[in-house]
């Protein structure tokens, strides 16, 4: 691993190597590496000043942005153990968030999209349950406007930053110096089958080591513009977008929002070279009416990675646009976001009808039922072991002890088959997880939140296709004797409670759902119906 065991080791080591690269380009904005490693020091000073103590969760909830990667890399340095939350959520859902992290600081966005963040959780952390600026959540001592005006109880970016004053580089150098490869890095929440929201718990060693190694086999080198649109939420996004950047001096150029419209203008003014994304990001490229009046010719490098990948899809990335290396990849945030990956050279047939292979320092295997491995060719659980596997679920002792065998392997919850030379093709999951437009849906949380609502007596969701965004939310819903509930009105409601991604697309009331003897709703009976079967309606 580089000439770094943890992330602000990473920052100031990337601040002196490409001092003058330009690192963040933001609108008007643009900074050099020396620069950002400047801004990082401040914020990690004023972490300090407010009292972060090593170890102590400190979230963000914004977009894509530089605030972003300024507050959550100045918290990592302070010895914080970064917690992101996802902009789509609803006040209430970031509430659930911050209160099962246990979260001390909170950085969130002013209004983006038309939407007060700072409002929404004011609203969903109203009742009183202990002291603070958020009462719902006991843990939290400071949330900090990262753009704009501030309630009282909360303080402005510029309010937060100038209390780092007195605290100077020593006492920074001092903290992040104490930190190890071992020690914590992030705990990113992810959500089981129980529908409640699950830390994933990851080291400053794992993570560097998991996204050096997707930076030598992407070849992510310092002339690259990448234009990082997965959310930094997620870890592909943080991981492989700004540490990788890091790593190897590109410049990074961060967007908020996945709108094929400012993609291309910004890929265009920017001269973006590498945009790794869900192959729906790429097909709406490909597909845009406006595509041939903008100049992509500068994109070089494409990953991607879903359970279906269309084979014509890596080919018109590289006929159309000229990409000379599309690469696919397969992980999941228990496993630090990277299990395989293409390498470059691969055969496009291998590119575009595989994840590839196993990453060095990490075993692949595809077993039945019992555990044990199935031969080449045919499906089973993938399993996953190796320096990548997380340390497990945070304060969840049981779920862990459920993902992740006695003998170290994690059980991913996903169908695949491996071929001969251990390509791996993932084809199912078994956790019924799917993913909407990038983001991942999981229906156990979808039932839980539909099922507040108070003419719902039961729900199941599951993922249908959708031409633009792979799959999108169906439910089957029961109501309560003598509910008049319409499909419109619950649409509606859900959009008020829960993250776009998340809100079903079709509602179809059903008199009961379809189980088995041990009471488990039968998914599959429920995906095999006809779009027009009328008995549920």
């Amino acid at each position: 691993m580089g000439e770094w065991h943890t992330i602000p080791a990473l920052v100031r080591w990337s601040a002196v190597r490409y001092a003058d690269h330009e690192a963040v380009v933001e609108g008007r904005t643009r900074i050099t590496y020396a620069e950002l490693g400047a801004r990082v020091e401040r914020a990690a000073a004023a972490c300090l000043a407010s009292g972060v103590v090593t170890g102590d969760r400190v979230a963000v909830w914004a977009p894509n942005s530089l605030d972003w990667i300024v507050a959550a890399l100045g918290a990592v340095s302070a010895g914080g153990v970064l917690v992101p939350l996802n902009t789509r959520l609803k006040g209430g859902e970031a509430v659930d968030v911050l209160r099962a992290s246990g979260a001390r600081l909170l950085f969130v966005t002013g209004p983006f999209l038309g939407t007060s963040y700072v409002a929404a959780l004011r609203g969903a952390a109203a009742s009183p349950a202990g002291p603070g600026p958020l009462p719902a959540v006991p843990s939290l001592r400071e949330v900090v406007v990262l753009s704009g005006e501030a309630p009282p109880e909360f303080r402005t970016w510029r309010e937060f930053s100038a209390s780092g004053r007195e605290v100077g580089a020593a006492g920074v150098a001092r903290r992040s110096s104490a930190l190890r490869g071992d020690s914590v890095s992030d705990v990113v929440f992810t959500s089981g089958t129980t529908g409640r929201p699950k830390g994933v718990v990851v080291t400053h060693g794992q993570t560097l080591r998991a996204y050096e190694t997707w930076a030598d086999l992407a070849g992510l080198r310092a002339a690259d513009r990448y234009l990082i649109i997965n959310p930094f939420s997620h870890t592909f996004g943080y991981k492989a977008g700004v540490l990788a950047c890091l790593m190897r001096g590109a410049t990074m150029i961060p967007q908020p929002v996945s709108d094929v419209d400012t993609t291309l203008a910004r890929m265009t003014a920017e001269r973006v070279s590498v945009l790794p994304g869900p192959p729906t990001l790429h097909q709406s490229l490909l597909d845009h009416p406006a595509r041939a009046a903008h100049d992509l010719s500068a994109l070089r490098l494409v990953v991607t990675g879903a359970a279906v990948i269309p084979p014509r899809l890596v080919e018109r990335l590289r006929t159309e646009l000229g990409v000379g290396t599309v690469l696919t990849a397969y992980g999941l945030s228990e496993a630090t976001g990277m299990v395989t990956m293409c390498r470059r050279g691969d055969d496009p047939a291998v590119v575009a009808a595989t994840s590839g292979r196993a990453i060095p320092g990490v075993e692949v295997r595809v077993v039945s039922a019992a555990g044990t491995p199935v031969p080449a060719g045919s499906p089973g659980e993938i399993w996953v072991r190796g320096f990548n596997v997380m340390r497990g679920y945070d304060a969840d002792g049981p779920a862990t002890a459920e993902a992740i065998t006695p003998e170290g392997w994690l059980r991913t919850g996903d169908i695949g088959v491996l071929d001969t030379a251990g390509n791996l093709r993932v084809t199912d999951r078994l956790k019924d997880m799917f993913t909407v437009g990038g983001f991942n849906a999981y229906p156990a949380e979808i039932e839980r939140l539909l099922s507040t609502h108070p003419e719902v007596a039961d729900a199941a969701v599951v993922g249908v296709p959708h031409p633009r965004l792979g799959e999108v939310p169906k439910a089957y819903v029961v109501r309560r004797p003598g509910s008049r509930l319409t499909a419109t009105a619950l649409i509606t409601w859900s959009r008020h409670e829960m993250a776009n991604y998340k809100v079903p697309r079709e509602v179809e009331f059903v008199a009961e759902l379809p189980r088995n003897a041990g009471g488990k709703v039968l998914k599959e009976d429920l995906r095999g119906r006809a779009p027009d079967d009328p008995s549920g309606r």
